[in-house]
């Protein structure tokens, strides 16, 4: 069985959790917890970047980042599933996987400067960088509503909405309805969503 080494908090790990469910592979990977910041786990051993996601495979190989990590399910399932093979296709779905993983960095990047910061070190400048990331994407992202069948771009914009959603309070939702109504269909489509919520 394999095992992957993951926070609840995580929407990378979340990311890794919907796409075993829907390539059907939920049941060949055990969910072990980890904690990153404990020098005594063993995620620094399996992963020296001692970060999650990471899947340990049944002959001991570790697996990172989480883009490696999904592309190894959608082969172990049978390829092009959630990252279709059809060129076109499978970029659009790739850009949008790194979109929906760089608003997670960029609020990653706030809620460290924000939460574990004292406040008299936060910098404004670098939160303003980061929280222009996410708009920028969000803008986009409302400009253009995603369609078709769930792939790993889908997947990582929903990971990134949900964590938005758990750090940020949902702010992003009063602005962009259209992203609101997608990501309430994509919750109907892949239950996964909300069995993964933190």
């Amino acid at each position: 069985m394999m095992i992957l080494r993951y926070s609840a908090a995580s929407p990378y790990a979340r990311k890794i959790r919907i796409a075993a469910d829907l390539l059907g592979l939920s049941d060949r990977i055990e969910i072990v917890a980890a904690s990153t910041a404990d020098p005594n786990d063993t995620l620094r051993t399996q992963n020296p970047l001692g970060k999650i996601p990471t899947l340990i495979l049944e002959d001991g190989v570790a697996l990172y980042d989480s883009r490696v990590i999904a592309d190894y399910l959608d082969h172990v399932a049978g390829g092009g599933k959630l990252i279709p093979a059809e060129p076109s296709r499978r970029f659009e779905a790739l850009r949008l996987q790194a979109l929906g993983d760089g608003i997670n960095d960029a609020a990653l990047l706030i809620r460290y400067e924000t939460a574990t910061r004292p406040a008299a070190l936060r910098d404004p400048a670098a939160i303003e960088l980061q929280q222009g990331k996410i708009d920028r994407a969000l803008a986009s992202l409302e400009a253009s509503p995603l369609s078709g069948a769930p792939d790993i771009g889908h997947i990582a914009v929903a990971c990134a909405l949900g964590y938005l959603d758990l750090r940020f309070e949902g702010a992003w939702r009063a602005t962009h309805p259209r992203l609101v109504d997608w990501l309430a269909e994509f919750a109907k489509k892949v239950t996964a969503f909300d069995a993964t919520k933190a």
